[in-house]
C-alpha cells in the first residue's frame, strides 16, 4: 500500500536536540562470531565480482552462522564473554536487553531466550532499530541505570543478517554477516557524574522506510508461496540514496553531539561508527576532518552486522587500546527505518 504521508526531503534532514544521561559506566564489553569465514574469493562463484567488493565496499570477508546458530545462539555466548570480562555474576544482571531485526521468533523474544538459557532471574525484551538498534539500546539502558530502577542491565547487539539476503543477488550478498556484541552497564561507582553519556542525538524518518525495506514476513504481507518466489522476504536496498543519506548523517549527527557535550572533534579520543561501508566511513572522516587513526575500522573481516556492529567495534576498540578509562568516544548508529542515533561516550 503507497503511503498518503509526504516524503522527508533527504538533503535537509532536520537537526534534534540532544541530551545527556551521566553517571552511568560500562562495566565491561564482549563479543562473538560464528566460526565459519565467507571471503570475497567464495563469492566469486556465484558472479560476484571481487574486485568491486573490495573498492565499493572494503568487505574481504565475513562470519556466517550455520543453519542450527540462530540470533540467540550468537548473543549468549556475547553475554557469556561480557560476564567473564567484566567479573559480573549472572546473578547481578537486573536486566536483559537485545537489540536486534533478526530475531529467534517473533514470540518469545530473543531476549527471554537468552535470559532462560543464561539462568538469568531478570526481565528481558527486545528492540529493532535496525542497524541502529545498538545505539538506541544503549541510551534507553543508561536511562534504566540513571533512574535508579536497575543496577546491571546486559545489554545486546545481535544478528543473523545473512539469512536476510536474497543468495541471487550479487549486489546484496557480500554485505552483509552475522555477529554479536555485549556490554554491562552500571551506575558509577562514587557519583562520578564525568562518566557515561554526555550527549546523544536519535532521530528517525519513516517516510524513507522503503529505502530499506523487508516487504513480507509480518502481518502487512504475509509469507505465501507465490511472495517467496518473488523474494519478498528478502532485504530490498536502494542503495545510492541509502548510501547518500548515510554519508551526510553520520557527520552530522557527529557534529551535533560533540557540540552538545561542548567539546570539540580534536577533544574526541576514538570515533566507531556503523561498519555499513568503508566510502562511508571515508567520508565521514574527510568530512570531520578528524585523523584516520582515531577512526575504528573492523568492517573487513565481518562486513555489515546491523545491530551487532557498533558493539562487536567496541569490544575489539578496547581489546587493542583505542578505548581507555577516560577516554571520549562517539558511537554512532544510523539504518532502516530510517533511523539514526549518535552519543559521546566517556569511559
Amino acid at each position: 500500500m503507497a503511503s498518503l504521508l509526504p516524503k522527508t526531503d533527504l538533503a535537509s534532514t532536520p537537526q534534534l536536540a540532544t541530551r545527556s544521561v551521566t553517571g552511568v559506566k560500562i562495566l565491561g564489553t564482549g563479543s562473538f562470531v560464528p566460526e565459519v569465514v565467507l571471503k570475497n574469493e567464495d563469492l566469486a562463484e556465484l558472479g560476484c565480482d571481487t574486485e568491486w567488493i573490495r573498492q565499493r565496499t572494503g568487505i574481504l570477508e565475513r562470519r556466517i552462522a550455520p543453519e542450527d546458530q540462530a540470533t540467540s545462539d550468537l548473543a549468549y555466548e556475547a553475554a557469556l564473554d561480557c560476564l567473564v570480562k567484566s567479573g559480573t555474576s549472572v546473578d547481578e544482571i537486573d536486566l536483559i536487553m537485545i537489540a536486534t531485526m533478526t530475531p529467534d521468533h517473533y514470540a518469545p523474544s530473543t531476549a527471554c531466550i537468552v535470559q532462560h538459557r543464561l539462568g538469568c532471574q531478570a526481565p528481558a525484551f527486545d528492540m529493532n532499530a535496525a542497524c541502529s538498534g545498538f545505539i538506541y539500546g544503549l541510551i534507553t539502558a543508561a536511562q534504566f541505570i540513571k533512574s535508579g530502577c536497575y543496577k546491571r542491565i546486559l545489554l545486546i547487539g545481535a544478528e543473523t543478517m545473512a539469512r536476510l539476503v536474497d543468495p541471487k543477488d550479487i549486489k546484496t550478498v557480500p554485505l552483509f554477516g552475522d555477529a554479536a556484541g555485549a556490554v554491562i552497564l552500571g551506575p558509577s561507582e562514587d557519583g562520578d557524574q564525568s562518566c557515561g553519556i554526555l550527549s546523544f542525538e536519535l532521530g528517525s524518518d519513516g517516510s524513507q522506510g522503503d529505502l530499506l525495506l523487508i516487504p513480507s514476513g509480518a502481518f502487512r504481507e504475509p509469507i505465501t508461496v507465490e511472495r517467496i518466489k518473488e523474494g519478498r522476504h528478502y532485504l530490498q536496498m536502494d542503495g545510492r540514496p541509502v548510501f547518500k543519506w548515510a554519508v551526510r548523517q553520520v557527520a552530522q549527527s557527529t557534529r551535533n553531539v560533540v557540540a552538545d557535550a561542548d567539546l570539540s572533534l580534536d577533544d574526541i579520543d576514538a570515533f566507531i561508527f556503523h561498519q555499513a561501508n568503508i566510502r562511508i566511513l571515508d567520508a565521514a572522516v574527510n568530512d570531520l576532518g578528524i585523523p584516520a587513526e582515531k577512526v575504528f575500522t573492523n568492517l573487513h573481516n565481518y562486513g555489515n552486522t546491523s545491530a551487532g556492529s557498533v558493539p562487536l567495534a567496541i569490544d575489539e576498540a578496547k581489546s587493542v587500546g583505542l578505548i581507555k578509562p577516560g577516554s571520549k568516544t562517539v558511537l554512532c548508529g544510523f539504518g532502516a527505518g530510517l533511523t539514526w542515533g549518535a552519543a559521546v561516550f566517556q569511559w
